[in-house]
């Protein structure tokens, strides 16, 4: 009975770290095209990015300080709860943190809705801003209540109906952004400060086409929920105050987490350009940190925004295997995503890092420059992924404050590394890469000493870093000599695609020829076993 119970509970991990993959995939391609559209749309441009960004910014913080951090600590309070059979326990925490980030929320609506002209006129000094402010101000108390919806379903091990939520709200806010602005460029005139206003507009009904869905989902469920109950065991009760506490406590630190992140990045954007604007011309400067900040960024964030998956699923598999103390459980699930992980980086970073003028030929014909730069910042790339993992690993196990000191640590020597190396000249924006590369990896190397002093990890370097290293070796060389002779034959930007393509197939056949999975590894996976037998049939197993 227990083999039974543990196969069924790898599938749900694994189904739903892939659900997620797919969804964050599916939400970077949906923002790349709205984004695309607003840049490249006859009187929208960069001046009105700059008002959506401005107004936007100012949202995002109201909305990290009402929400972020949310999800995952309902995730983690409720799993546990599950875990030992007190289902009622685990509703009330939703119920609580229903009504208390409901409050927060509204909060954070009113003030931003009533203060948008004094944001707009006195703050950020974009007078234009002002509607789009007001434009997102509901949106503030959809995402609140909605991060806790998100929280009880992954809590209960039904990543997919986040997924969705998040994807359809991605999509809404694509298709309903591109129609708002031209149906208001119709209409105005094209008056830009109107259409910034407009693809607002668009975020907002979208948050609340997420909520709607999580809200719909949940009724659905609540007469399971209410027989689950019914036959709730080791009932603990708890008052509101104790249950806000606790909620507070553990999404307080991954509030701070988002918050060091945020801060991360705005260090080069409160350093590279001043520093560097010192002994070059202020549009060189402009245009080196819109390098960094622009076409590296969202190259970059790729890689993690598909192994975010990971991160979002250990956070109650951990919880709930530490409440039925099940150390086993949490180690296979830790060692198994920082083995992926590590198969998802290596492979990435070395694609950067071979193929950096090519893909920049390819996505930015135009702009093509920062090929070295990207080169350099794709090493910490590989840091940043192992760190995400470990922080959701972390969060399973209660030490929600180590990712926030790590990576506030880690920024303290970035912010350092960029006032001393950005005023060199030989090295000028490459100063502001190297404090990137130094800030992830001191941050790593701290959550990774907490970890393994909590976990004892089954990961032997041969198939943690010599096989991945190999496996990686192996499509690089192959898939670079196939991009220098399909690059000879003059096919233009179809190399790339082509090199890129055969480089993932080279990259997965070296994985299994390496055996880099075992056989536990591979049940983990969906389908695993079916997959096992297919292998061990071929023989290659």
């Amino acid at each position: 009975m227990s083999e039974v119970k543990t196969k069924i509970k790898k599938e749900t991990f694994m189904q739903g770290v892939v659900t997620i993959m797919f969804s964050q995939i599916l939400i970077k391609v949906l923002g790349l095209i709205y984004t695309l559209y607003l840049t490249n749309r006859e009187g929208f441009g960069d001046a009105g990015n700059a008002i959506y960004a401005s107004g936007y910014q100012i949202y995002a913080l109201l909305l990290t300080i009402s929400s972020i951090g949310v999800p995952n600590a309902i995730s983690k309070l409720v799993s546990e709860r599950l875990a030992v059979g007190d289902n009622k326990g685990a509703n009330k925490i939703f119920k609580v943190g229903l009504a208390t980030f409901g409050i927060i929320g509204a909060v954070g609506t009113i003030v931003l809705f009533f203060g948008a002209h004094t944001i707009a006129y006195s703050w950020i000094q974009i007078p234009e801003a002002e509607l789009t402010l007001i434009a997102l101000s509901p949106a503030i108390f959809f995402v609140s209540i909605s991060s806790v919806f998100r929280g009880y379903f992954n809590g209960r091990r039904t990543l997919k109906t986040t997924a969705r939520a998040q994807t359809l709200e991605q999509v809404f806010k694509t298709i309903l952004t591109i129609v708002i602005v031209e149906l208001v460029a119709i209409i105005t005139s094209t008056s830009t400060e109107m259409m910034a206003a407009g693809a607002n507009i668009a975020t907002t009904i979208a948050t609340f086409s997420s909520f709607a869905y999580l809200f719909a989902y949940y009724k659905v469920k609540r007469k399971e929920i209410g027989n689950e109950i019914e036959h709730s065991i080791n009932y603990k009760y708890e008052n509101v105050k104790a249950i806000i506490r606790k909620i507070l406590m553990v999404s307080i630190p991954l509030t701070l987490s988002s918050i060091m992140t945020s801060f991360n990045k705005n260090i080069d954007s409160f350093t590279v350009k001043r520093i560097l604007s010192t002994y070059m011309p202020e549009l060189e400067a402009t245009t080196l940190y819109g390098q960094l900040s622009g076409k590296i960024d969202t190259l970059t964030n790729l890689p993690l925004a598909i192994n975010i998956a990971f991160a979002t699923a250990l956070v109650p598999a951990i919880a709930a295997a530490k409440a039925q103390n099940d150390r086993e459980t949490a180690t296979k699930r830790t060692s198994f995503s920082l083995l992926t992980s590590m198969l998802i980086g290596l492979p990435c970073v070395a694609g950067m890092i071979i193929f950096a003028q090519p893909i920049l030929n390819l996505l930015y014909p135009n702009a093509n420059e920062g090929a070295l730069l990207l080169q350099l910042i794709a090493f910490s790339v590989m840091f940043s992924i192992l760190d995400q993992t470990i922080n959701g690993a972390l969060q399973g196990f209660g030490k929600v404050m180590v990712p926030a000191i790590a990576l506030g640590i880690g920024c303290f020597a970035k912010l350092i590394l960029n006032i001393v190396l950005l005023p060199i000249p030989e090295l000028n924006v490459y100063g502001a890469a190297i404090g990137s590369i130094v800030c992830h990896f001191v941050a790593f190397t701290i959550v990774y000493s907490v970890l393994k002093k909590n976990v004892k990890l089954d990961l032997p370097f041969r198939k943690f870093i010599l096989k991945p290293a190999l496996a990686t070796g192996i499509m690089g060389v192959c898939s670079y000599t196939v991009y220098l002779i399909l690059d000879g034959m003059k096919i233009g930007s179809s190399a790339t695609i082509i090199s890129i393509l055969f480089a993932i197939v080279i990259y997965l056949l070296a994985v299994v020829a390496l055996k880099i999975y075992n056989k536990d590894d591979i049940y983990m996976l969906p389908k695993g076993e079916k997959i096992y037998k297919l292998l061990k049939k071929s023989k290659i197993y």
